[in-house]
Parts: C-alpha cells; structure tokens; sequence
C-alpha cells in the first residue's frame, strides 16, 4: 500500500523512471533473424526508453557473441550516439561464461552482466557452486567497474538468493528481481520481493499465469495486464526502494507471451531437495503461422509498454492524490 512518506519518492522517481527494452520481447524475430541486434537500439530510441538488455544469444549467427572487438565497439559507439545504457545477459554463472559476457560488455561500454545458475545437483552442492562462481567473478573481474547481477531464476529462493550476495562480502554484485521466477522457487511475488528489497538493483518485468502442479506452481507468461501478478503494486513497491535515491537501475520489458516454466521447488520438500537440471530459457516456436506469430511478438512488446506507462500513470495519480491529500489536512 502506497503511504504519503513513500508518495514524495514515487512522484520525484516516476518521471525518469529508467525502462529498458529486453531483447526476449522479440525472441521469435530475433531467432528467425527478422530483427537483429543492431534493430534493437533503434527500437529502443524510437521508443525512449533508456537502454537496451541483450542476450550473448541474441540474434542467432548475428549475437555478440559472434562479433569481432571492432564490431562490438561499433555497437556500443551506436548506443551511446542514440543514449542508451547497454546491458549483458548470459544463462550461466560458469567461468567461461562469465569471461564471455565480461569481454562483450567492455567492448560495447556496458555496465552490468546479469547471469543465473543452472547446476543440477542437492541444493547445497549447488549453493556451493554459485558461491564459488561468484568468487571466480568477483576476483577475476572485480576491477572491471560491471555491475554484476544475479537473477533469481525458478530454482533458488529468495533467502538462499541473499544468503549468497551477503556472504559474497562483494558491492558489486546485487540482485535481478524478475516479476515471476519466484513462483517456480514456491514463492508468492510479493513476498519475494520483500526479502530481497536491500538487494534489487535491476528488474525484469513480466506477467503471468500462475500453473499449480502437484506440490508446487509453474507459470505461463502471458500479455501484461492479462495475468495474475500484482503488477502495479510489485512496481510501485520498486520505485520506493532505496532512502535518498532510487536503488533500481533498469526495468527490463520482457514480454514473454508462451514462455513455460514448471516448477523446482515444492511444498514440504527436506533441507536439501534435488535440483533438476534445466536448459536456458527459450520459448518454443509455433508450428503454424510464423510470420503472423512474429507480427503478434511485435505487437506484444509494444502492448506491454503502453500497458507499463500506463500503470506508471495510475500510481503516479495515487501518489499525487496522497500527498494533495496531506498538503490539504496540514492547511485545514
């Protein structure tokens, strides 16, 4: 519930509130090579947003992975021209993938890496694990000026999630607060977000529908404004993060129409449940239609930011109702 102490903040944050175009809104296009990286700045600018998140992945045989240095610098001379902050995503929190995203992100002038963990394995091998990733990136590339971040994606929760960044003992690396991986990990969004709020420095925003299965919940992403997440109050409890200035960086647009994930973590599971292995995110493509599917991933994306603004518009109102309200009480 919004409260007149947090309204000051959200009217002064809102305006610059710093929303990032994701490159997984156009998944479909940028695997049929219908958008490519290059695209997606010019997307962004079209769109003012204020940068641009992208996969190592993305964009097939066209992804910055592939890129020559020169080519990545172009790219990231091309941002900066347009005033986009760049973002690096990659699916792993492994040496070699870290070493990868670290050298695309200094060539193109970027400032974070988002990464996530996929080890299968009893819980606290796995906690272990991570761990010991974080402290590979944080000694290897602790002078690279990134900020490094680490998603709460599907498997672990929220407490082992900041367990990890405490014990870390490591400013740079915080966490990626993702509208609905949490119900994978058997957590409410809200909650979640409770638990790691001094540690959120990046969001992924998203809707969905939540699938309960045996004793746990997948979700199935869906249009924004169209599933069960409570949308307006996960953003409006964000914009109040941090005292004197606001803690969240980027709010990723990750629209992610069909995308599937089951759930990891189950009710009355032991201390130390099995983690299944798990390929990184992708959503399948359709088996009918595709160029009106790509059409639709298209419209989707532009939907969700309309329906974003929109929602900022709403709190935005509250807020200044709020404090009116107050400045009215303190005359009266």
């Amino acid at each position: 519930m919004l409260t007149t102490a947090n309204a000051a903040k959200v009217v002064q944050r809102i305006d610059s509130i710093p929303l990032f175009l994701h490159a997984y809104a156009y998944h479909f296009n940028m695997r049929c090579g219908s958008i490519l990286p290059a695209d997606l700045l010019d997307i962004a600018h079209r769109q003012q947003l204020a940068g641009v998140k992208i996969h190592v992945l993305d964009g097939e045989a066209a992804a910055l992975r592939h890129a020559t240095p020169a080519q990545l610098q172009a790219f990231g001379e091309r941002a900066a021209t347009l005033g986009l902050a760049l973002h690096i995503e990659t699916s792993s929190s492994s040496a070699a993938a870290i070493d990868e995203a670290v050298h695309i992100a200094r060539h193109t002038g970027a400032s974070s890496v988002r990464f996530y963990p996929r080890y299968e394995g009893h819980l606290q091998q796995v906690l272990q694990l991570v761990a010991a990733d974080i402290q590979y990136m944080k000694t290897r590339h602790g002078d690279s000026g990134l900020r490094f971040t680490i998603e709460q994606h599907e498997d672990l929760t929220s407490h082992e999630l900041v367990a990890l960044v405490s014990a870390s003992d490591w400013p740079q690396l915080s966490i990626l607060f993702d509208f609905a991986n949490m119900i994978n990990a058997n957590e409410a969004p809200l909650a979640a977000l409770d638990i790691m709020a001094g540690h959120i420095t990046e969001v992924h925003i998203k809707d969905a529908r939540i699938v309960a299965e045996a004793n746990g919940s997948g979700h199935l992403a869906c249009r924004s404004g169209q599933g069960e997440l409570p949308m307006r109050a996960l953003l409006t409890r964000l914009l109040c993060l941090g005292d004197t200035q606001a803690q969240v960086s980027a709010y990723g647009l990750e629209e992610e129409v069909d995308y599937y994930a089951p759930p990891f973590r189950h009710d009355n599971e032991g201390p130390d449940p099995w983690i299944p292995w798990r390929e990184m995110s992708e959503t399948p493509l359709p088996e009918h239609d595709l160029p009106a599917r790509l059409q639709q991933e298209i419209d989707d994306a532009a939907a969700q930011l309309a329906f974003v603004r929109q929602t900022l518009a709403l709190i935005r109102l509250e807020a200044m109702g709020l404090l009116e309200g107050e400045s009215r009480a303190e005359h009266s």
